[in-house]
C-alpha cells in the first residue's frame, strides 16, 4: 500500500487532504505538533507528532516513516501558520517574522529535502513516481500589509517548490504546489465578514468561501499521476481569484 505523509493534518485543509488520500488507498500518516493522537482521530489512521519547525522532530518523522513503512510515496507539506497578532508591516516584531518562517518557510523546506532523499533511497523498490505537493497560498502575490511574515512565507515557499521540481524533475518525482484562496478554515474565522462581504461585492468569479474539500481534490489530483509531465505548476484552489479581473 502506498504511504502519504501529511503534515498539519489534525484540522482544516490538512485534515480533509488526509481525509481524501485514505479514502484514495493510501496509507496516511497523519501528523500535527502536538505529542497525543487526537481524540477525533478514526482509530484506523495513524498519527506522529511534528513540529515542522524542529530539526530533531523532523528527522525523528522521517525515521518513523523508515521504520513503520519503509517507503514514502507522497508528501504533503501542508503546516503553515498565520502570526499571532495582525500588525502592520511597520510594527511586524522579528519574533513574529523568526515563528512565521520557521514553520511556513524553513521547516517546508527542509521536510522537502529529507523527503527527497528518503524517496531516491528507495527507488529501486518504487512501484510508481513518488510525489510532493507544497501548499501555499494566494498570498505569494498578494499583499496584505498586516500579516507581511505570512505573505513573505508563502511567496518563499513558491520558489522553494520551484527549486525542488527543478532538481527532482529528472529524477523521476514531480514537485507541485496548490495555492489555496479564502477557505473556511480556522485561519479564516477570525475576518470571516471581511472576506464574506468582499466575495460579495464580486472578489471572486465563483462568489464563495473555498471549502477545505477544493484544495483537497486538487492535491489528489497531483498525487494521481495524471499530472506528472506538468511537474512544478502551481494549481491554484482560489475561486477564481487569480484571473484577477477588472
Amino acid at each position: 500500500m502506498k504511504v502519504a505523509f501529511v503534515s498539519g493534518a489534525t484540522r482544516g485543509i490538512g485534515r480533509a487532504i488526509a481525509d481524501r488520500l485514505h479514502n484514495a488507498g493510501y496509507r496516511v500518516l497523519y501528523s500535527g505538533t502536538r505529542p497525543e493522537r487526537p481524540a477525533d482521530l478514526p482509530e484506523d489512521r495513524d498519527y506522529i507528532g511534528c513540529n515542522i519547525a524542529d530539526g530533531e522532530q523532523r528527522k525523528a518523522a522521517f525515521a518513523y516513516i523508515s521504520q513503520h513503512y519503509g517507503r514514502l510515496d507522497v508528501l504533503v507539506n501542508n503546516a503553515g501558520v498565520a502570526p499571532l497578532v495582525r500588525q502592520d508591516i511597520l510594527q511586524m516584531t522579528e519574533e513574529s517574522f523568526d515563528r512565521v518562517l520557521d514553520i511556513n518557510l524553513k521547516g517546508t523546506m527542509f521536510m522537502c529535502q529529507l523527503a527527497a532523499n528518503y524517496m531516491l533511497s528507495q527507488k529501486e523498490h518504487w512501484e510508481d513516481s513518488p510525489r510532493i505537493v507544497n501548499i501555499g497560498s494566494i498570498s505569494a502575490y498578494t499583499s496584505s500589509t498586516a500579516r507581511g511574515e505570512y505573505c513573505i512565507s508563502k511567496a518563499g515557499l513558491g520558489m522553494v517548490t520551484q527549486l525542488l521540481a527543478d532538481r527532482l524533475a529528472a529524477e523521476g518525482i514531480p514537485v507541485f504546489e496548490v495555492r489555496p484562496g479564502i477557505i473556511a478554515t480556522d485561519m479564516t474565522e477570525k475576518v470571516h465578514d471581511k472576506y464574506a462581504k468582499l466575495i460579495e461585492d464580486g472578489l471572486l468569479p465563483i462568489p464563495r468561501f473555498g471549502e477545505p474539500d477544493d484544495v483537497a481534490k486538487m492535491v489528489e489530483a497531483c498525487c494521481s499521476g495524471l499530472l506528472d509531465y506538468a511537474a512544478g505548476q502551481i494549481l491554484n484552489a482560489d475561486g477564481g481569484f487569480s484571473l484577477r479581473r477588472l
